[in-house]
């Protein structure tokens, strides 16, 4: 039996794929979900083997949803016109549905799923797509994470700084630090250039916090935030720093 989830933020578009699904007696829904952070409450408790998952939706959009989640299950997406998205899954070879879809097209990309896990296939490619999203215009205004059990979004000009810790980024805001399950090299290819640079190899802050650099060892500088805290500053980092800040 194939365990299914759908996501979509229409009852009429999950409606649909309810119909559709019918021409499957081997695929259970488990649940329906109305947005992302029903989506990422219901993946962890049943673990599904495939979600229908729409992009555009409110509080958090699928890509986000995805993100909070370590272990992401195969993924069909359901979008309305995305010129982006549909670029990015037909780079990556993951299958999507453009709506308004027809059943013929529904049961071709489940069918689709349903042999790439015959022959074994792996779920690889939804991560890859996740690294591209992170590229787009909307995905660099904000940071969705979990923190207590709890989502969080936190608006970039929020955030004053961020720093390595081990398989995570520590945020710095006003409100406190929080981790989010992403590398440095992320945040230097999502955030804005002109807004945060990555003043050392475990550090990354936000420009305008600076207040001044200080010399530390050699060849090496403290950048001092308005918070007071020290961030380490390398001497590539001194370079990237002097040519954003027009020294």
């Amino acid at each position: 039996m194939i365990r299914v989830i759908l996501i979509d933020d229409e009852p009429l578009a999950r409606m649909v794929i309810r119909e559709y699904l019918a021409d499957f007696p081997q695929v259970e829904v488990l649940q329906e979900c109305n947005d992302g952070f029903e989506g990422v409450k219901a993946i962890h408790q049943h673990q599904p083997d495939l979600i229908f998952l729409d992009i555009q939706m409110p509080k958090i959009n699928g890509f986000e949803m995805l993100e909070l989640i370590d272990q992401p299950p195969a993924v069909i997406f359901t979008t309305a016109f995305d010129e982006f998205a549909i670029r990015a899954f037909e780079t990556h070879a993951v299958d999507y549905l453009l709506k308004p879809f027809n059943k013929e097209r529904f049961g071709k990309a489940l069918q689709k799923w349903i042999d790439q896990q015959k022959a074994g296939g792996k779920n690889e490619s939804t991560n890859e797509v996740l690294e591209e999203a992170a590229l787009t215009p909307s995905q660099k205004e904000r940071v969705v994470i979990k923190n207590a059990g709890k989502i969080k979004i936190i608006p970039v000009q929020d955030i004053i700084w961020l720093e390595a810790a081990d398989d995570y980024v520590k945020l710095h805001t006003r409100e406190g630090a929080f981790l989010k399950n992403k590398t440095m090299g992320y945040f230097e290819k999502s955030l804005s250039p002109d807004q945060f640079v990555r003043t050392h190899r475990s550090n990354m802050v936000q420009v305008k916090e600076i207040t001044r650099l200080e010399p530390y060892e050699k060849e090496t500088w403290l950048a001092i935030l308005r918070s007071g805290e020290k961030v380490p500053v390398s001497k590539t980092g001194y370079t990237k720093l002097k040519s954003v800040l027009g020294l």
